[in-house]
């Protein structure tokens, strides 16, 4: 099957020591991007005058300079400007391998269905080590339920996402409002609103996505406050958003069972956790139960 195009979106703001490596490895992938569409975000730092200086010229980069309006308009304005079946978020201060939208591109065409991909990431800079939903490839199904629920991030950071460009302009499509309270962590809008308007995910360990931890950026540093009621809230409200877009009730909850079957191959936790959304529904309580069973004995198969 023929591979996708896609559609590289690079946001920067203040991160002229880093931009350069970021875009530089994205045009140097072995499968070769489609575009490479860098928006700098109001930059204070002479980033602009630089980016249009190194790659005024480049036919594959697009450059996209202007006011200072945080990570989600960003997000928008980068999409807005993309023309590639899938697109690629990467974060200025990160850096793919030069394999990286090559692996993508072999699962998005063998795997039509799937709609989000999402990488493990190298820490690099201030710390070491790696981080990934699972040690192997998962296929996760469907994360409605999950992420309704529970509030379950099914994802990773920025630089590790793929979404194809249809379910992304559904993502990011969000009122004026929201782009004022995501100036930062605005990952959270593609994972949380993937999975609530229903793409089907997939954990692609690559091994070459970059995390750069410099003392700067927000997501490794802030993890102890992202536990804090505020942060919860915000996320909360956000997932409530997209279930209103797609008007979920308590009945969907009977469902727990089928998005569970969805999972390739599911783990006891995440089968525990099932089984207890299948016990919220409004089914008959021996329903509830035989629903919940099943789900335990598939979890247990799995382990």
């Amino acid at each position: 099957m023929l591979a996708p195009t896609f559609s590289v979106v690079v946001t920067s703001y203040n991160y002229r020591d880093y931009v350069a490596e970021a875009v530089d490895g994205a045009l140097a992938q072995t499968h070769a991007p489609h575009e490479v569409i860098v928006v700098d975000d109001g930059s204070t730092d002479g980033s602009p005058d630089y980016l249009r200086e190194r790659y005024g010229s480049e036919p594959r980069v697009k450059l996209l300079c202007g006011e200072n309006g945080g990570q989600l308009a960003a997000f928008q304005r980068g999409l807005a400007a993309a023309r590639g079946e899938v697109v690629c978020f990467l974060d200025a201060d990160d850096r793919w391998g030069p394999d990286y939208l090559r692996q993508l591109a072999a699962l998005f065409a063998a795997r039509r269905d799937i709609d989000f991909v999402f990488s493990d990431v190298r820490l690099v800079g201030n710390e070491s080590g790696v981080q990934g939903y699972a040690k192997d490839a998962a296929d996760l199904g469907y994360t409605v339920l999950g992420t309704w629920v529970h509030a379950r991030w099914y994802g990773a950071p920025t630089s590790a996402l793929a979404l194809r460009r249809a379910l992304a302009a559904r993502v990011l499509d969000l009122p004026p409002g929201f782009v004022a309270n995501w100036r930062i962590s605005a990952d959270n809008c593609l994972v949380f609103g993937a999975s609530l308007l229903g793409a089907k995910k997939y954990f692609l360990p690559t091994g070459n996505v970059d995390y750069r931890i410099h003392g700067r950026n927000g997501w490794w540093h802030e993890q102890a406050r992202m536990r804090e009621f505020a942060a919860q809230y915000r996320s909360r409200c956000l997932i409530n958003h997209y279930a209103a877009v797609m008007h979920l009730d308590a009945h969907v909850l009977d469902l727990a069972k089928s998005e569970f079957k969805t999972r390739g191959r599911p783990t006891w936790a995440e089968a525990r956790l099932y089984a207890g959304i299948a016990m919220r529904g409004p089914s008959p309580w021996w329903k509830r139960v035989e629903r919940a069973l099943a789900i335990l004995r598939r979890g247990l198969r799995g382990r």
